[in-house]
């Protein structure tokens, strides 16, 4: 069974960076990764708020240059899905692609993945109309009738990148409010050439059988309902923890998110959790990265006390 002093389960801007400061530090450091390192920013056109690029940055090429840090350093990653992770600190084993290997001290960096709406349908028409990616899947909507589902900051920066795309877009909220940043909304609300926003509104239903053809929207405060006759429904309605290979012991939140101490550490010693799956109030690129540097650096500590 091959050992190492760290496995980092996840390959987003948590997990590099983590990976990154224990290797520097003289550690073996094992990166488990199932996709394409970068994370959820790989599914983002442009971070406009990510400090040291004033003019903003696309998701691929932050996700390159922070994969590059990687590039001569003994970090090993495999593509892989981590299938479960047991033992005790000194000692944990991490299952993945039928192996099992040893690790000193695990760090959880596999972030999260976008929630559905649970309708009917949602599953069967994946990939034949209902996406949960905009940069991955707009450009199939090129010039057709699309609609947008959230009030968060992904939901409206993803729809004025596919405005620029598509021929009609509705943006559809719960709520009267929205909850991302007011610069986004000032953009959508004064982009009024293709887009739409309906307030107080859900979607019912999904029509369509090998391909959306339409949406039930229901206005919640009247009750009325409408069908919106779109090819595309881009979802982004929040998030759940990536987390069912951990064991049952870690404690977690309501919703699932791992809990830890300021240092990163879950109440599993030698377990420590960074990024989005933590449960925190900002998940952004930068904070995962903080969360990352903060992780390795306690992970350290505690090699050190179990060489003691």
């Amino acid at each position: 069974m091959k050992s190492y002093d760290a496995v980092v389960i996840g390959g987003g801007p948590a997990g590099i960076t983590a990976a990154m400061y224990l290797a520097r530090s003289g550690c073996s450091v094992l990166m488990p990764e199932e996709l394409t390192p970068g994370g959820q920013i790989l599914q983002t056109e442009t971070l406009e708020n990510y400090p040291g690029f004033p003019k903003g940055i696309k998701g691929y090429e932050l996700a390159d240059l922070l994969s590059a840090h990687l590039d001569d350093l003994q970090v090993e990653r495999p593509a892989a899905r981590v299938e479960s992770v047991s033992g005790s600190a000194g000692n944990f084993i991490v299952c993945f692609n039928g192996e099992h290997i040893s690790a000193r001290v695990v760090l959880v960096c596999s972030g999260a993945q976008h929630r559905k709406l649970g309708l009917d349908g949602e599953d069967r028409l994946r990939g034949h109309g209902v996406s949960y990616c905009a940069l991955c899947d707009g450009n199939f909507f090129r010039g057709q009738n699309v609609a947008v589902v959230g009030g968060g900051n992904a939901a409206m920066e993803e729809s004025l990148y596919l405005s620029k795309l598509v021929k009609k877009l509705y943006l559809i909220h719960r709520r009267d409010a929205f909850r991302g940043n007011k610069i986004y909304l000032e953009k959508l609300e004064n982009h009024t050439t293709n887009i739409e926003i309906l307030r107080s509104s859900i979607v019912t239903k999904l029509h369509g059988d090998t391909s959306l053809t339409g949406l039930t929207v229901k206005n919640i405060n009247t009750g009325n309902e409408q069908l919106l006759p779109v090819d595309g429904l881009f979802i982004y309605v929040g998030f759940s923890a990536s987390a069912d290979f951990l064991p049952p012991e870690i404690e977690r939140d309501v919703q699932g998110f791992l809990l830890t101490d300021t240092e990163m550490r879950t109440n599993i010693p030698g377990i420590f959790a960074a990024g989005d799956i933590r449960s925190k109030l900002c998940r952004q690129a930068i904070t995962a990265a903080g969360d990352g540097a903060t992780a390795a650096q306690a992970a350290f500590v505690f090699l050190e006390q179990l060489h003691a």
